[in-house]
Parts: structure tokens; sequence; C-alpha cells
């Protein structure tokens, strides 16, 4: 019978066994915390021992932040002369830029009328040739620009040769052939019949040479194409000259 119980209780069939803890409830969350508070005392030391190591420590750390901005406000103090300076420097080169604007200015309308001088200077050079050569009458230099595509401007010197020899009176004449509608126009100034005070502007009086210049109105789409001026004295030409544009 012995030998049954004792084969019963080292089968499968065997009752099963629960070991249960016999610490109280107290002692258990003594332990727990004693084991958490060691915990967090440990993660301190290592995290001062970190702080440590990498030399970062709040003392330290305000007094250089103390030593850095004593640095900035010297450094400051050392900068503001210096900005004053580079200011004034900054503002004397404006003026001197502005001055040298200026300057440039003056020179290119220097050069301007110093090229009109020459152009002056050539022109009495041709003429003192002229005062001693033979008698006639002359058209040098006609020139025509359009200024709008309904004006054009045209100028031109009328010269008289011949030592000795009296005041010219007469007219000048100018033709401007255009395109109007692909066909050609010969446009005449001042117009046949025109009156008394229109022709005034075409007049010319003078003893040596007279500038002539002018403004002629074209019609709408018109293409310029040449002008002629000619000189008429009682009618008759004393000159002509003729420009392609």
């Amino acid at each position: 019978m012995k030998y049954k119980l004792r084969v019963r209780r080292m089968s499968i069939s065997a009752p099963k066994m629960t070991v249960k803890s016999h610490l109280p409830w107290p002692l258990k969350a003594a332990f727990l915390t004693l084991v958490l508070g060691f915990g967090g005392a440990l993660a301190m030391v290592i995290y001062d021992l970190g702080r440590d190591f990498t030399g970062h420590k709040p003392a330290l750390s305000k007094q250089k932040l103390a030593e850095l901005n004593d640095k900035i406000s010297a450094l400051t103090l050392e900068r503001d002369p210096f900005s004053t300076t580079v200011n004034a420097a900054e503002s004397q080169l404006n003026i001197e830029k502005a001055t040298q604007e200026q300057l440039s200015q003056q020179i290119r309308m220097l050069e301007a009328e110093n090229a009109k001088l020459k152009e002056d200077l050539a022109f009495f050079e041709g003429l003192l040739p002229n005062a001693t050569g033979n008698q006639g009458i002359t058209i040098q230099r006609l020139t025509a620009e359009l200024l709008t595509p309904t004006q054009l401007r045209y100028r031109m010197l009328i010269m008289q040769g011949g030592k000795g020899s009296g005041d010219f009176v007469g007219e000048v004449q100018v033709m401007v052939t255009v395109t109007v509608g692909g066909k050609n126009v010969i446009l005449t100034f001042p117009a046949v019949g025109a009156k008394a005070g229109d022709r005034a502007a075409y007049r010319l009086d003078f003893k040596y040479y007279q500038w002539v210049e002018a403004i002629l109105p074209l019609p709408e789409g018109a293409v310029v194409k040449a002008i002629q001026a000619k000189v008429l004295e009682k009618g008759q030409t004393r000159a002509q000259q003729t420009t392609n544009l």
C-alpha cells in the first residue's frame, strides 16, 4: 500500500503543488523602494561624472559667460570708432563719386563743344580760299535727318566766293523725294503760291556765308528717299546739291 502511494505521488496523476512566498507586502515595498533609490542615486552619479568629464559645470559656464560678455563689451567699444571712421570714409567716397560723375559729364560736354569748334574751324579754313577764289555761290554740308515719321530736319551752308563780292540776296528752294503708298512724290518748300510770311524762312541775304536749317512736315507714311537744295537768284538757279537718305 505504501508502495502504491509512493508511485502515485511520482506519477503524472500526482496532485500539483503551488509554492507561495511567505514575505509580507511591507517588506516587498521596502525592497522595491530601496532598489529604485539605489538606481536613482547611481544615475545621478553617472550624470555628474559625465559633466565632469566634458568640463561642463554650471559654475564654470556662468563664469565663462560673464567673461564672454566682458569681451563683447570691449570689442563693441573698440568697434564703434572704426564704424564711425568707415561711415565717414563711405560718405567721402560717395561725395567723390558724385564729383567724378559731374566731372565726367563736364568732360563729355567739353568734348562735344570741342568737336563743334573743330567743325567750325574746318568751315573757316574752307571759307578763306573761297574768299579769294573764283566768284560763285556754293552749297556745302547739306544734311538731313528724321526727327519723327512726319518731321524732317535739314541743315546746309551756303557760301559766296570771290574777293570783293557784294551781298547776295536770293532764296533757298528745298525738294524732298518721298514714297507714299508705293508712289514717288516730290514735296517742294516753299510751296508754289506760298504766302510772303511762309517764304521769309527761305530768304538769303549774306556777304560770305549763311547757315540755313529748318524742320519740314511730311505726310503720314512717307518714306524719304532724297533731299535736294537749290539757291535761286531772281528765279535763276545759282547752285544746287542733292543728298540721298
